[in-house]
Formats: structure tokens, C-alpha cells, sequence
């Protein structure tokens, strides 16, 4: 039987603050959910059971405004598993088709299981509470990064990968059990680069600070969470501190519920940030990290198996996150090469203020 991670909000940790300087400087001490993922992750490691060795990855940061993080991971792009055919954004989940029920069960490292009740329950009751929300954590066996894991909503129940309000929120929740302002979670919807139909979020460790942690942005509907990012890639953005956590989850799947039903492709990325502001903040405002930034970025769907060789653009390169497959390009892109291809994927503008008008009046509406 896998280990049972159990929390509750009284473990979430209010202020996870970034150090100045672009790498990490953690002031804080490791929490329980940071010690449970990385010691298992790192025993899986020893064990042989990732398809290479991850070690120290080649890093270096493009010149320029975006301050791009590029990693040159050349195993991954040669040993990955061969990633599914996606024809469409709400494809059906297929059973024999590899999903996270074929895995080897030693590469889950815990069950996450939210403590809703607290107080004097009897242990009966708590139990059957607990077992009503599973979210299964596995390692990537493909990783991109230190501690790099798959967050799978009740493997069983087998849902395609489409987000449910219970994912996103145990997103959010899980950037705030971490003291480390480095963690991150992700996901790729179909058509926006998904490898596997079968609901799943990505969470990995990164200790380069990215822009989207204090980028400006707009108002759009502030009472729920929700802005414009102002800088390059155009996006939505949603942030909360711990105390909001469910509203906040519950709109940013009303929004993708709304792109799932008008077929448009997302990418979803969640990180430590500081709290919304239209303008660049002071360096002591900018390390505040309370709260949790939501990006979410419509684009261009992509169909048809992925093209290995290409520079996918998924959750990880929309937040300024550059994993290279081969050493020419890690070694000679420039940001201007990276916002080019980025570009080619985005909405075009027009598209994305009518979408944003649309989104407005159907949120109001609800």
C-alpha cells in the first residue's frame, strides 16, 4: 500500500520569500511535503527505476529582459516514452493506451489526502473522508528537473486529461506545502503538448527564478482572481494566498471548462509569486512570495504525435523554462530565436481580446 501524505491547511506555509538575485536562497526550512517528495524521488533515483540519470543539468541564462532559464537535458529528448497521438482537446480516454495504471506501483512516492474535518472526529469517519479525494504523486521516469513528478487525480477512475476543479485546487495547495519558492506545477492540456490522455499535473523543482514570479499585469476581474499578463507571452493569470484558495480554483476551471468547450488548447503553470500589481514592483516588494501565481496561456492547438526533434512549446517554455534535447541549439539561441517560435503557437492578438471579452461576460454571467 503507497505511503499516505496527510494535510491540512494549517500546513500551509504563508511566505515561502525569495531571496534577492536571480538563484534561490531558502531561508526557510524544508516542510514535510518538501522532505516526503525529494527523499522519495532521490531513492527511485538510486533504485534504477528512472529511464537515465539525472544529474546536475547544464544551465545557463539567454541575455536579455525575459532572462530565459535554458537546460541542455539530452537524455530526455532520446529515452522518453513515445508520446500518445492527440486529434482533439476532448478525446476520450482510451484504456489500452499507456496510462498511469500500467505503471510499476514502486515509482509512486505517496497518496495526497486532504484532511477537511479536523477537531474530534472518530477514525472511522475521518477515514472514509480522507479516502473521498486521492491525488496518487509518482516520479516522472523521464525527468526535467530535480524532483520531477506526475500529480494524478484517482489513477482509477481513469479521467482524460481535462482539468477538474479537485486537480487545480490540489495544485495550488501543493505550492503552498512547499517552503522551497522553486517548486512548480504544470500542465498541458490535449493539443498544447499533453503526452498522455489521462489527467495528470506536473511538479518539479527549479532554483532559477522566472519572470513570470513578478511580471506586471492588468485588472480583468480582481473580486476572482483573475488578470492579464503584460509582458510577453500574453496570457490569463490568476494569483491567491492561501485563504482563497478554493474560489480561485473554482474560476480558473470555469475558464478552462469554457476553452475545453470552445476547443481551444491551454497550458496552465503554477509557481510562488508575488501579489498582482500593474506596474514593476520594488526589489523588497518583488521577494514577497505569499501567494500562488496561476498562468494560463490559450494558444494554437498542435495534433498528431509529438515531433521529438522540435522545440516543443508546452507548460515549461510559455513560464520562461527552456529545456534543450541537443546541445547546438542550448548552446546558440538567443531570446529573440525563443520568442519566435513562442509566438508561432500564442494566439494572435485580435483573437486573444475577443476571447478575454468573451471569457469576461461568461464568468460575470455564472
Amino acid at each position: 500500500m503507497a505511503l499516505q501524505f496527510v494535510y491540512s491547511n494549517q500546513d500551509f506555509v504563508t511566505d515561502a520569500r525569495r531571496a534577492t538575485g536571480n538563484s534561490l536562497g531558502v531561508a526557510l526550512p524544508s516542510t514535510s511535503f518538501d522532505k516526503t517528495i525529494q527523499a522519495g524521488w532521490k531513492e527511485r533515483m538510486e533504485r534504477g527505476l528512472f529511464r537515465y540519470h539525472l544529474g546536475d543539468l547544464q544551465t545557463r541564462i539567454l541575455p536579455g529582459p525575459h532572462c530565459y532559464v535554458a537546460q541542455l537535458n539530452i537524455r530526455r529528448g532520446i529515452e522518453r516514452r513515445k508520446p500518445q497521438e492527440i486529434l482533439s482537446i476532448q478525446q476520450e480516454f482510451k484504456a489500452k493506451q499507456f496510462n498511469f495504471n500500467k505503471i510499476n506501483p514502486d515509482e509512486i512516492i505517496f497518496e495526497m489526502l486532504k484532511d477537511t474535518v479536523g477537531g474530534a472526529v472518530s477514525h472511522e469517519n475521518r477515514k472514509q473522508l480522507l479516502q473521498t479525494c486521492r491525488m496518487v504523486v509518482l516520479v516522472n521516469v523521464s525527468p526535467l528537473e530535480f524532483g520531477h513528478c506526475l500529480f494524478v487525480p484517482e489513477p482509477t477512475r481513469c479521467f482524460p486529461q481535462v482539468l477538474t476543479m479537485f486537480s487545480i485546487q490540489v495544485g495550488i495547495e501543493s505550492v503552498l506545502l512547499s517552503s522551497d519558492p522553486g517548486f512548480r506545477m504544470g500542465f498541458n492540456s490535449l493539443g498544447a503538448f499533453a503526452s498522455v490522455n489521462h489527467l495528470h499535473l506536473h511538479g518539479y523543482y527549479l532554483e532559477h527564478e522566472l519572470k513570470i514570479e513578478s511580471m506586471p499585469v492588468k485588472p480583468i476581474l480582481p473580486e476572482k482572481g483573475l488578470y492579464r499578463l503584460m509582458d510577453f507571452p500574453t496570457g490569463f493569470l490568476f494569483y491567491t494566498e492561501s485563504d482563497r484558495v478554493e474560489l480561485v480554483a473554482r474560476t480558473i476551471c470555469q475558464v478552462t471548462d469554457f476553452l475545453v468547450d470552445g476547443n481551444i488548447a491551454h497550458n496552465l503553470f503554477l509557481t510562488r509569486g508575488c501579489p498582482p500589481c500593474d506596474h514593476i514592483k520594488r526589489e523588497k516588494d518583488c521577494s514577497s512570495r505569499k501567494g500562488v501565481r496561476i498562468a494560463l496561456w490559450p494558444r494554437i492547438s498542435c495534433f498528431g504525435a509529438k515531433e521529438e526533434s522540435a522545440f516543443n512549446v508546452a507548460l515549461c517554455e510559455l513560464a520562461g523554462h527552456l529545456p534543450f534535447k541537443n546541445k547546438v541549439d542550448y548552446e546558440l539561441i538567443a531570446e529573440k530565436d525563443v520568442v519566435d517560435i513562442i509566438q508561432k503557437y500564442l494566439l494572435p492578438d485580435a483573437d486573444f481580446l475577443l476571447l478575454e471579452q468573451k471569457l469576461t461576460h461568461h464568468l460575470m454571467d455564472l
